[in-house]
């Protein structure tokens, strides 16, 4: 299970601890790797893997999963042990890389029992991998740390016409009774398997994920096979959804006998709230430190509202991203009074400081359990398989929710204010795009149950274009803009903006403008309520272009989009690696886009040929522009309305023909030609 401190004001790679380790075994390991213990034979599991005939994949497969084998072997006490196998055909140098080492995770409530890696050349010789090799290693970086750790051991001459073999034994001793069953990979899986062996006063449950359900062979009495053939690679592509609402995989949950033990099983949303709930009691009492803290912080603050956002206002600019995770520290947050006076903490530390100082004045909140890929929540399987905790704050009823764009009327607590206290940008009111459209799991005293984050209408991320420019008869175009962004696109452009040095910021500006302009001068810039994230955010540039406008004879022809690309780089995505994609394509969030290009042309110019008006439209977006000369000024307007964010396969070419059309309006041109006075 993953733990509970994403740092979602972060790129997403930045939480991907376990590959950190995993290339720092690379690093270590290299090609120095020994050529280990030659022996003549293999074991038999790796033997009759490589054995296979395999099909006849496509040119570019670059390995296939020959035998993924996994047995889980429950205890009467809770413990639980878990033997491994894998045997993968490396068929691609790009390969190599993946299976160069063999790893395995582990923390302070889990141990490796033992891991081992083979190779087999074509020729038949087997390279032994020496578990005297074996590197443990840890994750610390900027943004945490925790007691999740890596063994890793290198896999001898892991390159191309090799088959390579690992196996490890491990023994975990979960807090909460579930597993996954993850039988697809990116590359393509032969034989997948999953062996159940459990106590016979215990009970089970499965459900299946993105393939069809396969009943369980029952060798032997309290033994359960699942065995899946022939499974395609789910090939990795951009602005695709969540591997986990692709990929094929089977949840397992088991229901101890003794009663003792049944706590930590997960048949509901209501037991998972419940144990959360337990687990975390206490953590939010206000200490008179923080009743102090919030005293000050609301002194002559007006109502309620006014108050909470003074709050989670501190909470954002205050409390310094960091995490400190070891054993249950990965679900439970630390004390309110810890993170106060330490002044940091993960997504559940910062929730439940919060809530602590929402308490000191009277407002009561609660635990949101979500994850910040949309989509793989499932509200009918209860499970903890989240990775963020962010707050749904209850709402008094002097407050005016008008302009609360995160409000959701929760049928058991009431009027609910969604925020997440770790996303350092996204203000009060609003829902960060990768939580909407998704589920929470909301956590009370009397257990939990699982609550719609809406998807926020486009007119809630707005983008208001604005440019006054100047056309001379030799085609330069010089001038201002202005941009007014709320919502989504403030949010996005603060991040850029603060995370970069102020002697950086002006690199923004040319950056952008490089990418429409051939050659440009920027004259000036300047960016307004940077730091107030409330308001409305203003970001205004000046530029010099010479010639924009490129001359033929007495004619100037004029593309009257002067900058700002709407989704047509996106063009890309329906083909990958030159064939047809196969997946749903996901935007980030809806989105209400208007640019308007005011351009006076130079004395005795007047229109000879106006690009056409266009009008698109689909089940997803809008898009509609217009070009008119009216009193020597050139006007271009277009609108762009984002209405949904998940363009299903089959609706793949509706969408790649809507931004054909834009595309087209884009560089679409307004010839000009010069009269006599």
């Amino acid at each position: 299970m993953r733990r509970w401190f994403c740092n979602t004001s972060k790129p997403a790679s930045s939480i991907k601890y376990l590959y950190f380790a995993f290339y720092l075994a690379v690093l270590v390991f290299g090609s120095a790797v020994s050529p280990a213990t030659a022996s003549d034979s293999a074991p038999d599991w790796l033997l009759s893997a490589a054995q296979q005939k395999l099909a006849d994949y496509p040119k570019d497969t670059k390995s296939v999963i020959l035998l993924d084998d996994t047995t889980i072997t429950v205890q009467t006490n809770g413990d639980i042990f878990r033997r491994h196998r894998m045997a993968i055909r490396l068929l691609r140098p790009e390969a190599t890389e993946r299976y160069r080492v063999a790893r395995v995770t582990f923390d302070k409530d889990s141990k490796v029992m033992s891991l081992k890696a083979w190779t087999m050349e074509p020729d038949g010789r087997v390279i032994a991998a020496s578990e005297k090799e074996v590197l443990e290693t840890g994750y610390l970086s900027e943004e945490g740390y925790d007691d999740v750790k890596v063994k890793a051991l290198p896999i001898a001459d892991a390159n191309p016409g090799r088959v390579v073999g690992y196996e490890y034994v491990k023994r975990d001793r979960p807090y909460v009774f579930e597993d996954d069953w993850w039988f697809q990979d990116p590359s393509p899986v032969r034989i997948a398997r999953l062996t159940l062996e459990i106590p016979s006063s215990w009970e089970f449950t499965t459900r299946w994920f993105n393939h069809a359900e396969i009943k369980p062979q029952t060798p032997a009495p309290n033994e359960y096979v699942w065995e899946v053939n022939d499974l395609p690679g789910v090939e990795i592509e951009p602005r695709m959804p969540p591997w986990k609402t692709l990929a094929g995989w089977m949840g397992l949950k088991y229901f101890p006998g003794d009663p003792a033990l049944r706590a930590k099983s997960t048949g509901s949303w209501e037991e998972i709230g419940l144990w959360y709930d337990n687990l975390t009691k206490s953590r939010r009492d206000p200490t008179a430190e923080i009743q102090k803290k919030v005293a000050e912080l609301t002194a002559g603050a007006s109502g309620s509202l006014g108050k909470i956002r003074l709050l989670t206002e501190y909470m954002q600019r205050n409390i310094r991203y960091f995490a400190v995770e070891i054993g249950i520290g990965g679900y439970q947050p630390h004390t309110a009074a810890e993170v106060f006076a330490h002044q940091f903490g993960d997504c559940k530390d910062k929730a439940t400081l919060l809530s602590a100082m929402l308490r000191a004045i009277g407002i009561e909140s609660y635990y949101a359990i979500v994850d910040t890929d949309r989509g793989v929540v499932n509200s009918d399987y209860p499970s903890i398989d989240f990775n963020h905790v962010i707050l749904a704050i209850r709402l008094p009823d002097d407050v005016n929710d008008a302009g609360l764009y995160s409000v959701i009327d929760d049928p058991k607590l009431g009027r609910m204010l969604i925020f997440d206290p770790t996303n350092e940008y996204v203000p009060l009111g609003y829902i960060p795009s990768y939580l909407q459209d998704s589920y929470a799991l909301v956590v009370a005293p009397d257990g939990g149950h699982i609550e719609k984050i809406p998807l926020l209408a486009p007119s809630t991320n707005r983008l208001l274009r604005i440019a006054k420019l100047t056309l001379t008869p030799t085609g330069n175009l010089s001038g201002e803009v202005q941009e007014l962004r709320w919502g989504g696109p403030a949010a996005e452009d603060r991040q850029q903006f603060l995370e970069a040095q102020p002697s950086q910021r002006e690199r923004i500006f040319d950056d952008f403008l490089g990418e429409f302009l051939n050659s440009f001068q920027l004259t000036g810039a300047s960016i307004g309520n940077l730091n107030n994230y409330d308001q409305t955010l203003t970001v205004d540039y000046k530029f010099f272009a010479p010639d924009y406008a490129k001359s033929a004879g007495s004619l100037l022809i004029v593309p009257p989009r002067v900058v700002g690309d709407k989704y047509t780089a996106d063009l890309n995505l329906f083909t990958v690696n030159g064939k047809p994609r196969q997946y749903a394509i996901e935007f980030d969030e809806t989105s209400l886009q208007t640019d308007q290009f005011d351009i006076a042309l130079p004395a005795g110019y007047v229109p000879d040929g106006l690009p056409q008006p266009v009008q698109a439209s689909c089940d997803y977006a809008t898009y509609r522009s217009n070009t008119t000369v009216a009193g020597g000024v050139l006007h271009y307007q277009r609108s762009l309305e984002i209405k949904d964010v998940i363009v299903p396969k089959d609706k793949l070419p509706v969408i790649r023909a809507f931004l054909q059309q834009i595309a087209a309006d884009q560089t679409a041109a307004a010839v000009l030609k010069k009269v006599s006075p």
